[in-house]
């Protein structure tokens, strides 16, 4: 019996791709778009965001092009739930959020899976460059990097289940961007030379602040600048507009560079620092997702990443309960940020992850 596959198509050139070969490798396949917000329910007037109308004609297009069936889910209401409201939540509690992961997680391949369920489809397709390998010995299914490095995504899917490793195709994972648009130039695809989305789908003018400001209604009270010993450097124009190790954008008048360390919510204070303040070497991690095993039993060795754009770092982790990991660098990292996520490698292989909680000097 042919398998059948929901594509999730963003209308980008990936997505699109990604569309042509799993058809090509003999899948009853369907696209579709996920209608996440209304451009209004963003403060944007005009459709440049991604999941637009622009973005949904050039995925029916596509769709069109290959003669497969299309349609728009709308699943605006999860999220808002779930990424949107979440993003508000974590600046307002003093921490960073990575909208993106959640977006993977609660929306792609939670509803968008849970609906293909309904639908009777055997697979979720995305354009994410990735790998999906299933290990015969051990039963479990893997997340492996990118063929491409400089496009490699492992990092915002560390949260993957094996039921949803198990039901997912990333037709992309072998292959480089370079390639990638050679496809959809050949095919003559609508979106071929389009240019990938760079900010976060509903803030894409990158004014985090603003836009929270507009979609709660609230305004957020300034405070103090202070440093270390309490020392008032200056007025903040409202906490969520800092971030851990942001330097520029203070508007201070400093005899020497200082960074935001933290935040204390409770005073509405910015407590900021020097460079040198920045560094730490261990971080503890919670609503931890282990990919490669079922739990950490002894402390192992393995690289780990503590942002998206960082290159990988040696470290020591250890499980010290059932949702929480304890993290020790070879090497102090500067400006960790609670929020963000930790992932860690073993080679190539996603070991698994979680969501920074803090650093021993807050327990």
């Amino acid at each position: 019996m042919t398998k059948k596959a929901l594509i999730a198509m963003s209308g980008g050139v990936d997505s699109s791709v990604a569309a042509y070969l799993i058809k090509e490798q003999g899948f009853e396949s369907t696209g579709i778009t996920l209608k996440l917000f209304d451009n209004e329910d963003i403060g944007e007037k005009k459709e440049k965001t991604c999941c637009s109308l622009d973005d949904i004609d050039d995925a029916r297009s596509v769709c069109y092009k290959l003669g497969i069936p299309y349609y728009v889910y709308n699943f605006k209401d999860s999220f808002k739930e779930n990424v949107i409201s979440r993003f508000i939540s974590a600046y307002e509690n003093g921490t960073t959020p990575n909208p993106c992961i959640d977006c993977n997680r609660y929306i792609k391949f939670e509803k968008l899976m849970r609906r293909a369920e309904e639908l009777d489809f055997d697979y979720v397709v995305t354009g994410h460059y990735a790998v999906i390998e299933h290990n015969a010995e051990t039963g479990r299914y893997l997340l492996k990097k990118s063929a491409d490095s400089s496009k490699d995504q492992s990092y915002v899917l560390y949260s993957l289940t094996q039921k949803q490793l198990a039901k997912t195709l990333f037709p992309l994972g072998n292959m480089t961007k370079e390639q990638t648009r050679e496809i959809a130039e050949k095919l003559g695809l609508i979106n071929a030379h389009k240019h990938d989305s760079q900010d976060i789908c509903f803030v894409p003018d990158g004014d985090y602040a603003k836009f929270i400001e507009q979609y709660t209604g609230r305004t957020y009270p300034h405070g103090s600048f202070v440093d270390e010993g309490g020392k008032v450097l200056g007025e903040h124009k409202g906490i969520i507009r800092y971030t851990v190790g942001q330097r520029k954008g203070l508007g201070l008048a400093l005899p020497h560079p200082m960074y935001v360390k933290k935040k204390d919510l409770d005073k509405n204070e910015v407590i900021l620092c020097e460079n040198s303040g920045l560094f730490s070497r261990e971080l503890y991690a919670t609503d931890i997702n282990l990919i490669t095993c079922d739990r950490i039993d002894k402390p192992i060795r393995v690289k780990a990443r503590v942002r998206y754009n960082q290159s990988e770092q040696s470290a020591v982790v250890e499980q010290i309960d059932e949702n929480t990991l304890h993290i020790v660098f070879d090497e102090p990292q500067r400006a960790i940020s609670y929020g963000q996520a930790v992932v860690l490698y073993d080679g190539d292989y996603v070991v698994g992850g979680g969501t920074i909680c803090r650093t021993p000097e807050t327990k």
